[in-house]
C-alpha cells in the first residue's frame, strides 16, 4: 500500500535556498511543495518557487488588523492548498499557536547550530555564526527539529556537526553551514515522506526503511 503524499507548504522570509534544495530532492519521494508562503513582499524565494511551478502567497502579519485575523488567513491558505506538512525555510516570524497545534508533529524548522546551543528568540542567520565564533567553540552544525510553541525548542530530528576554523568569519562559517543545511533538510523531509519518523515525547526515532 503506497504512503500518502506530503503536500508541503514552505514558509520563507528570504531567498529560499533551503526550499529550493528540498524542491530539487523530491523527484522520487512521495512529497511535493504545493505553496510558498512569504512574510513580506519582494522575496527572492518567490522567483525560486515560480521556476518550479509553485505558487506563492504573501502573508505579512503586520498587515493584518489582529493576530487572530492573520492566523485565520494563514489556516485558510493552508487548507485551500490541502497542506498536510510544513517546512520553515528561513522563516523569521513566530508561528501562531493554533497553527502549531493543528500541524504538531508535521512542521519542521532548520537551525544553523547544534541546538539547544545558540538558539532561541533573535538567534538566526549571521547572529548565530557571530555568537559561535565569539564563544570560541570548535564545532557548530545544523539541526532539523519539529516546531513547538517556543523558539528552537521542539524535538530534534537530525543534527550534523560542522567544524569551526580558527580563521572563520561569520560569512565563511555561514557558507559552510549552509552546504550542510542543503543536504540535511531534504533528508529530513524524505524521512517523513517515507513514514520513517516516530516521535515519543522529546525523543525522535528514525526507522529502518525495511520496517515501514
Amino acid at each position: 500500500m503506497s504512503k500518502p503524499a506530503l503536500k508541503i507548504a514552505a514558509f520563507v522570509s528570504g531567498g529560499g535556498s533551503n526550499m529550493e534544495a528540498i524542491l530539487d530532492s523530491l523527484d522520487e519521494v512521495p512529497a511535493r511543495i504545493v505553496v510558498c508562503i512569504g512574510s513580506r513582499e519582494g522575496l527572492g524565494a518567490y522567483d525560486r518557487a515560480a521556476r518550479y511551478g509553485v505558487p506563492s502567497r504573501v502573508l505579512d502579519p503586520a498587515r493584518f488588523e489582529s493576530d487572530e485575523a492573520f492566523t485565520m488567513e494563514l489556516l485558510d491558505t493552508l487548507e485551500a492548498h490541502e497542506v498536510n506538512f510544513i517546512v520553515l525555510a528561513g522563516y523569521l516570524k513566530r508561528i501562531p499557536s493554533e497553527v502549531v497545534r493543528r500541524y504538531r508533529g508535521r512542521m519542521l524548522n532548520i537551525h544553523p547550530a547544534l541546538l539547544p546551543a545558540f538558539g532561541g528568540h533573535g538567534m538566526y542567520g549571521r547572529r548565530v555564526h557571530q555568537a559561535v565564533i565569539e564563544h570560541g567553540v570548535r564545532w557548530t552544525g545544523v539541526t532539523v527539529h519539529l516546531v513547538d510553541e517556543e523558539y528552537d525548542t521542539g524535538p530534534i530530528v537530525l543534527q550534523e556537526p560542522v567544524p569551526v576554523h580558527p580563521d572563520d568569519t561569520p560569512e565563511t562559517l555561514a557558507a559552510r553551514v549552509l552546504e550542510t543545511e542543503h543536504r540535511l533538510y531534504p533528508q529530513a523531509v524524505r524521512l517523513f515522506a517515507e513514514g520513517r519518523v516516530r516521535v515519543d515525547g522529546r525523543t525522535v526515532r528514525i526507522l529502518d526503511a525495511s520496517s515501514t
